[in-house]
This record gives structure tokens, C-alpha cells and sequence, in this order.
């Protein structure tokens, strides 16, 4: 959904150096495939970020 040839390599690339993952959500960014892809920390710690924050948002 970048938009830009080389775009989603970018993105990419400013996500793996990003010293502060969960202060700037990098862990929100998924795989166009809908796959969670890599993550500096692991899958599972991104996963359990992710559903944290989605039972925050609907915990009403």
C-alpha cells in the first residue's frame, strides 16, 4: 500500500532501526500477504503486543 517502487523496502529499512519499537508502533506494520513478517523482537512478543493493545480497544 506504499505506493512507491522501492517504497516498501523503505519502510522496511526505518522499521529494523528503530531503537524505540513499541513508542513508535513499528510492530502495527503487516505483510501485504497479511503475514506478520519479521520483527526485531520476535513474532511472539509482536503478537502479544498487538492483541494487548487490540483488547485495550475493545474493552469498551
Amino acid at each position: 500500500m506504499v505506493g512507491t517502487p522501492g517504497g516498501a523496502q523503505a519502510v522496511g529499512g526505518a522499521i529494523g532501526a528503530n531503537p524505540v519499537a513499541y513508542l513508535i508502533p513499528c510492530h502495527r506494520v503487516l505483510r501485504s500477504v497479511g503475514g506478520f513478517g519479521g520483527y526485531q523482537w520476535g513474532a511472539d512478543r509482536k503478537m502479544a503486543m498487538l492483541m494487548w493493545e487490540h483488547g485495550r480497544a475493545t474493552a469498551g
